[in-house]
């Protein structure tokens, strides 16, 4: 299924990417994305069926999401890249991608436009970000992003302390005061 075929509406648009919020219809993405072994496997995965559905369930039904991402070329479905709430102001940032997006750049290209979203549109103060331990790329991704490396924090679903950080308001490329939280993040 592409974008075209759910008649998108994007919130937020990069060079490549479109960001929407998902729906019900999404069900076949959902389980392309998280019923994906090798998308799911840092994650705690795989996922069972009834999982997927209950993830992309929690996803609908709230007003953050890792909100699913398509290329704009061909409307085909890159993944996932969003927010959530983590810690008073500070709300944590997370993207999954389907693995034949994987090394065009796309990680980055979302999370880029995630971050300036969570400060300019969400208010945040600061982000949260953390990887499995063996995900180099993420690691990568995020000290590339100007994340900062905190103490390992333990992630329940993999039973193991992953490596964390946070980005700051000031660490951010954008350095302008946080916007009031926007009823739409």
């Amino acid at each position: 299924m592409n974008a075209s075929q759910n008649s998108t509406h994007y919130f937020l648009t990069t060079p490549r990417l479109g960001f929407r919020r998902w729906t019900d219809d999404d069900l076949p993405l959902a389980r392309a994305l998280w019923g994906d072994p090798r998308v799911t496997a840092l994650i705690g995965g795989p996922f069972s069926d009834a999982a997927v559905v209950e993830r992309l369930r929690a996803q609908v039904e709230s007003d953050l999401q890792y909100w699913p991402i398509f290329i704009l070329g061909d409307g085909a479905h890159a993944g996932c890249c969003g927010l959530r709430p983590y810690d008073g102001d500070t709300l944590e940032i997370g993207f999954h991608l389907r693995p034949e997006q994987w090394g065009r750049g796309f990680g980055e290209e979302a999370a880029r436009a995630i971050v300036d979203y969570a400060f300019d549109r969400c208010g945040a103060r600061r982000l949260f970000a953390g990887h499995h331990p063996q995900n180099g790329a993420s690691r990568r991704l995020l000290l590339k992003l100007n994340f900062e490396e905190i103490e390992p924090r333990f992630y329940a679903p993999t039973g193991l302390l992953h490596p964390s950080y946070l980005l700051t308001k000031r660490s951010s490329r954008d350095s302008r005061a946080p916007a009031a939280r926007d009823q739409k993040c």
